[in-house]
């Protein structure tokens, strides 16, 4: 009996998959390195010269261990959980201003009040000095230290004392914080009478009614044809994404599928709904930081050819995070798939480590080897070759490489420009001639009405150069001509912010923004069609 219950179970080991005994092996190197990891640390506790901060050791080896994964596996600390769902609702209780350090005076200043907004209801404007809160002194204390200040939970209160550029007496007012919703379109209108324009921002939680808004109040002004302007749009949600698209696509599409480890991370996202509009000529605005769920919608456009892709080649995010929130109230964001387009590429691309073990971000790398001025020194990995629905080439592994490929306008970056820019001077002093006009544009409400109060080209470059001399940066006039459109252009988009608000902005910056200019010729001339024939 006892020989064949040797043989039944030297058999039944024959039969077990090698998977489960490589798992049970598996799990027990995890648990012998986890015991290994916590003797370290007795010892450590026990024995080392100097008392040990436990919450600072142990968050160090956590940040150690994720550093040798992924650059997007990462641990948030209690502290920074508010700020990481700050970043993905779009939503904070604050006063609802932008704000930015001044290095001259050391003081944060409003940039932008939002209309409606706290900031805006109290009569904050752009270039004030935020000098205290509460009584507290904000004098070089940073925009990190001063936004944390401005916030918190929605219905409290504070004072805030602030002092206007061209007046010596400092202001004090009481402001009650409200729930701020950042917007993810801070923009939409009319290129020409045909075209429509929408900056999208960010993937934030929602952002999706605000485009669906976007298209059919465009459409209702005539829109039938759309620039989606995806540049500098780092992502966020995925399902966002997926709902952006399925207004432009047939319902019934695959758009996004992700791969990983667990059966839960194997999803294929499809549109569900009927379209707001299916057939409307589309392109698509991108760059170096178009990143993550922007590179999955301008992907997915550019594989099922609904759209022609313009600008230069995106940052190739492919990885998709999960946030799990821990005991404590801290959080880590684990990379759990891959996303893959509807060809099948992934576009994530390679990362490597500097010399101080970080991962190295190679957006300075790529301005460096000049991919943002020069189509031919991008390097594709042609082993990774997919093809869109109508036959046309299209690379993974290394982000969406545009079919419209257009340089980065460098016209005018000289040391001139580098300088005035590095001290901000050209909004210091839009905001001067806003405040010099503010009587007579205080009924103007378009480009053109500003255009005519506001002082002419070449008396406008005058002043500035002036204003830029008294503020350290000397005039020199070779450099100062071979800058003036971009300065010119720079200052009335910021005369244009402070007269009309953030929609002049963008129609001045428009109207010489080659990525966006060269949308409009593709759109006008039909040539957006032929591209997407292979």
């Amino acid at each position: 009996m006892t020989k064949r219950i040797i043989i039944l179970a030297v058999m039944l080991a024959a039969l077990t998959p090698c998977g489960a005994q490589n798992e049970k092996d598996h799990n027990l190197e995890v648990a012998k390195q986890l015991e290994l990891f916590s003797n370290i640390y007795r010892n450590l506790d026990m024995m080392y010269v100097e008392t040990l901060d436990p919450k600072q050791v142990v968050e160090t080896g956590i940040n150690a261990m994720l550093r040798s994964l992924d650059p997007y596996t990462e641990y948030y600390p209690q502290s920074d959980v508010k700020a990481l769902k700050t970043m993905f609702t779009g939503t904070y209780g604050g006063i609802g201003a932008v704000v930015s350090y001044d290095l001259r005076t050391g003081y944060t200043t409003i940039n932008e009040p939002y209309f409606g907004m706290p900031a805006h209801e109290v009569g904050l404007k752009k270039g004030d000095a935020i000098l205290a809160i509460d009584g507290e002194d904000m004098k070089d204390k940073g925009t990190t230290y001063v936004s944390e200040h401005l916030r918190g939970n929605a219905g409290t209160s504070f004072m805030l004392t602030y002092l206007r550029p061209g007046t010596k007496k400092p202001k004090t007012v009481k402001i009650t914080r409200r729930p701020i919703q950042t917007p993810a379109v801070p923009y939409y209108g009319m290129l020409t009478d045909s075209i429509g324009y929408i900056t999208l921002t960010q993937f934030t939680d929602d952002c999706s009614k605000d485009v669906r808004h976007a298209i059919i109040s465009l459409k209702q002004n005539g829109m039938r044809r759309l620039v989606l302007d995806l540049r500098d749009n780092g992502g966020g949600s995925l399902a966002e994404a997926v709902k952006i698209l399925n207004f432009m696509l047939p319902k019934g599409l695959t758009i996004v599928k992700t791969k990983g480890k667990l059966a839960r991370a194997n999803s294929t996202y499809a549109t569900t709904q009927l379209p707001i509009d299916s057939v409307m000529p589309v392109a698509v605005l991108v760059n170096g930081n178009t990143a993550s769920a922007s590179e999955i919608t301008c992907g997915t456009i550019q594989d099922l050819d609904r759209g022609v892709v313009i600008g230069t080649r995106t940052f190739g995010k492919g990885l998709v995070q999960h946030q799990i929130e821990l005991p404590d109230s801290s959080a880590i964001r684990l990379t759990v798939s891959r996303y893959y387009t509807p060809s099948g590429r992934c576009i994530q691309k390679p990362y490597e480590r500097g010399e101080d073990g970080k991962y190295v971000l190679d957006i300075l790398d790529r301005y460096e080897h000049g991919e943002f001025y020069n189509v031919d020194s991008i390097k594709l990995d042609k082993s990774k070759l997919y093809l869109t629905n109508s036959g046309r080439k299209v690379y993974g592994g290394g982000g969406i490489m545009p079919d419209i490929f257009v340089p980065e306008d460098t016209t005018g970056f000289t040391s001139y420009y580098v300088s005035v820019g590095n001290k901000g001077l050209i909004s210091k002093y839009a905001l001067q001639v806003a405040d010099r006009y503010r009587e007579v544009t205080g009924n103007v409400k378009t480009i053109e009405d500003m255009q005519r109060v506001i002082p002419r080209d070449q008396t406008l470059l005058e002043g500035f150069v002036d204003y830029a001399a008294k503020n350290g940066v000397p005039a020199r006039w070779y450099y100062i001509n071979k800058s003036r459109d971009l300065i010119l252009n720079l200052l009335k988009a910021q005369i244009a912010r402070n007269v009309i608000g953030y929609n002049g902005l963008i129609q001045i910056l428009n109207q010489e923004d080659v990525t966006v200019q060269k949308a409009l010729e593709q759109m006008r001339e039909g040539k957006a069609t032929t591209i997407l024939k292979p």
